[in-house]
């Protein structure tokens, strides 16, 4: 049975990411200029699709229709589906270049931190067994890393200069653990049971597990964004970061 720390910690997570892209989307779009009406519509369009994201998921787990497994394709391919679609869909589009301009790097990593807190949930959630332990760092899951070092270097960023070498490291090394992470996760699913009946991750199909997509999303789009301000800043000819006033975001 899941203890308190799971049952809540989880869905805790979730909406505090979402509430955060719905911070973010505002927050640029005044720091970009945009008007205040258009800021007020993305704002609303913000918060509007993120909760029908939530609701759609949600939606999904409770029918029990996120746990058919006998159907082709499984819907949890469409749980899969939609965190890359939305990652990716964002992350690529004119608003994912508006957040990756305005954003600090102390920003754009240091949000990744939220990893940390969840991975000790996720720990928790193995203990507990409602979750497959393979799934969480006593298992083969150490993305616990990519949210200690978040927290450091985003810590690093907001007080001084970082060599750029080093946050193209640290944005390389989340990526990777973030993609073994997701394929622990589908190899362990009841459709290839890599693992062992005794490994089966079925967690995700159940409310409110399932807005663990919502953490899949957020942690790539976020690798996503760092990339593109990489990408934005790699003619500039100091290779060190400047130092960045992360309370003048606030």
């Amino acid at each position: 049975m899941a203890s308190n720390l799971v049952r809540f910690g989880i869905p805790s997570i979730a909406l505090l990411l979402a509430a955060a892209f719905v911070w973010a989307v505002h927050y640029t779009a005044f720091k970009a200029g945009v008007e205040a009406a258009r800021c007020r519509r993305h704002t609303l369009v913000a918060a509007l699709a993120v909760a029908s994201y939530l609701a759609a998921i949600a939606a999904l787990a409770l029918s029990g229709l996120l746990a058919r497994f006998d159907v082709l394709p499984p819907p949890l391919m469409l749980w899969v589906v939609s965190i890359f679609g939305a990652a990716l869909g964002v992350g690529l589009s004119p608003l994912g270049r508006r957040l990756a301009d305005e954003l600090p790097f102390a920003v754009l990593v240091g949000f990744q931190a939220f990893r940390l807190p969840l991975e000790l949930v996720m720990h928790r959630a193995a203990t507990d067994k409602v979750m497959p332990s393979v799934m969480s760092f006593g298992g083969y899951n150490f993305d616990i890393a990519s949210g200690a070092t978040a927290l450091l270097l985003g810590l690093a960023l907001s007080r001084g200069h970082v060599p750029r070498a080093l946050v193209v490291a640290w944005n390389a090394l989340g990526s990777l653990l973030l993609a073994v992470i997701v394929t622990i996760a589908f190899l362990s699913t009841p459709l290839i049971r890599a693992f062992g009946d005794a490994q089966i991750n079925t967690w995700v199909t159940q409310f409110p597990y399932a807005w663990m997509a919502v953490m899949v999303a957020s942690a790539l789009l976020g690798h996503v964004l760092v990339a593109r301000k990489l990408r934005h800043t790699s003619c500039a000819a100091n290779s060190r970061f400047p130092r960045t006033n992360v309370s003048a975001i606030v």
